[in-house]
């Protein structure tokens, strides 16, 4: 354990580690643009993609494979737009062995061409229909081709792990005579695991000096063991997405490869672990993939605690109960509030953000019980909400915006636009905007008026009695750049004034926790 580091992880580990043929250093290869918009749902704008690719270089991953250029006009005009970035990483673009797929690359300009091939008997008998000569000989040509060119190769054995070790070996060794970079061991369908992993990257290492780098997807659930299994047997280099996104059931997580490398095993990655929390939270934006909040490392409840003893443990000695220092990957701890909580736990929270006598700090324990009993899960925010109420700090006059009137206007061949007046302090603040829809529109209006970008993490909406004049309940989280995060919830007979209630509410939210230097709830 060091107190120093932050990390605080088992022991034995150290009696262990020599076991193992670790790298110096393992160099990170990002597949978040590629790989990772292959999952389905997720589909990036240009600009987002441009966004992604300047985090990730911010982060330190040393390669990007900002997408398959061939695929279309508008995925090679992101990966040439990513290039011309001129970032530190080094962009890769994605080909198969046809040279019309690489002149693609090459048009993109990017420092690496990452071509493959597959080579198990059912990719060859089915995929490909071709003999295992014809894929050999395609896999030099073209390897061959790139280097040609002046750019680095990479080459890769699709579904690797289904392919017998012979038939690997012939042909890494062939096209590393040919010139090859960097060979690839890609885990296509997820089915290998961490020995047979170990395994087949040191029977390789027998045969080839060139880097060696694996590729895992999770089907099994075990595509960071599996990745970590082969780094053990030599491999210096990881292809990761971030929060593990990819096809079907995934990658193996950038956030949890680097963490364990790093904080483990003591192996460098050049990654800043700082930025993982706030890379994760971009990609989740854009991708619109919201990561459950047991997800490792980044996830909301990675650092957070309920249960009573765990959390006497923590507010006494952080390390009783966590294996990292929460700041190390840029999280924060969250005590959470619920049945298993017991009132130090609150008390201890709310004393160190608002001043409060003792008959107000018994009237917010007696809420934050009360509320236990009705909900599974009290947040931070649920009992700063409650201590505002009780400490009259969300009266009109407290709080730091407020609407004063909004016009929507919406039609069959209207787009919608909004207008609002906003109170913000002193100030009185007045602004437009157009949306897909009449909330759309109003939420970019008040952003506008407030003069700051807002995204909506989630809305919900429920009809809370019959009839076509029910109630509606609405309850949206919103989000700064910087993370911070806050819930607003509205109820309404009309539904885009209970959204705009609900939204004003979390703003004001977002205003008192950024006051009181609470982050992500």
């Amino acid at each position: 354990m060091s107190e120093e580091t932050g990390v605080f992880v088992s022991n034995f580990i150290d009696h262990v580690r020599d076991r193992f043929q670790f790298p110096e250093r393992v160099y990170v290869f990002d597949t978040t643009l590629r790989d990772g918009e292959q999952m389905p749902g997720v589909c990036y704008t240009l600009e987002e993609k441009l966004a992604i690719a300047r985090q990730l270089d911010k982060l330190g991953v040393d390669v990007i494979e900002a997408g398959f250029p061939v695929n279309s006009e508008e995925e090679a005009e992101a990966v040439a737009k990513i290039a011309a970035e001129r970032l530190d990483a080094k962009i890769c673009g994605l080909a198969r062995c046809v040279k019309v797929d690489i002149d693609v690359c090459l048009k993109c300009d990017v420092d690496r061409v990452h071509i493959f091939i597959g080579t198990s008997d059912i990719h060859l008998k089915w995929k490909l229909k071709m003999s295992e000569e014809k894929a050999l000989q395609r896999a030099v040509e073209h390897v061959e081709y790139v280097k040609c060119h002046g750019v680095e190769c990479e080459f890769s054995c699709e579904d690797a792990t289904r392919t017998p070790l012979e038939r690997l070996v012939k042909f890494y060794t062939a096209v590393e005579s040919a010139g090859a970079d960097v060979i690839n061991v890609p885990d296509t369908v997820g089915c290998i695991e961490p020995t047979a992993m170990e395994y087949l990257i040191s029977r390789l290492r027998e045969h080839v000096s060139i880097p060696i780098s694996v590729h895992c997807h999770n089907d099994m659930g075990l595509a960071t063991a599996n990745t970590l299994a082969g780094v053990k047997a030599g491999a210096s280099q990881v292809h990761v997405t971030v929060n593990g996104l990819g096809e079907r059931a995934g990658n193996a997580s950038l956030e949890q490869v680097i963490t364990t490398l790093e904080a483990l095993y003591k192996v460098k990655t050049g990654v800043r672990l700082e930025l993982l929390t706030e890379t994760s939270r971009l990609v989740e934006r854009f991708s619109m993939i919201k990561m459950p909040p047991n997800y490792p490392v980044v996830g909301d409840n990675a650092f957070a605690h309920e249960a009573g003893i765990h959390v006497h443990g923590v507010l006494e000695r952080a390390a009783c109960y966590e294996p990292l220092s929460p700041e190390l990957v840029g999280q924060r701890r969250r005590i959470v509030m619920g049945k298993h909580t017991g009132k130090h736990a609150v008390s201890n929270f709310i004393r160190a953000l608002f001043k409060v006598n003792e008959q107000q700090l018994q009237t917010i324990v007696d809420r934050v019980k009360e509320l236990s009993a009705k909900k599974k899960k009290i947040t931070e925010d649920d009992v700063i909400a409650i201590a505002q109420e009780v400490l009259g700090m969300l009266s009109k006059e407290k709080r730091a915006v407020n609407l004063s009137e909004i016009v929507v206007v919406t039609g069959n061949k209207i787009t919608p636009t909004a207008s609002v007046q906003l109170e913000v302090g002193e100030e009185r603040k007045i602004a437009a905007g157009m949306g897909v829809g009449p909330v759309d529109a109003a939420s970019n209006a008040i952003q506008r008026a407030l003069g700051e970008e807002l995204a909506l993490m989630n809305y919900k909406l429920e009809a809370i009695s019959g009839g076509t004049n029910a109630l509606a309940s609405v309850e949206v989280v919103v989000e700064d750049p910087k993370g911070n995060v806050a819930k607003g919830v509205a109820v309404s007979g009309d539904i885009v004034m209970a959204s705009v209630s609900a939204i004003i509410e979390a703003i004001n939210h977002l205003y008192l926790k950024r006051a009181l230097k609470v982050g992500r709830g």
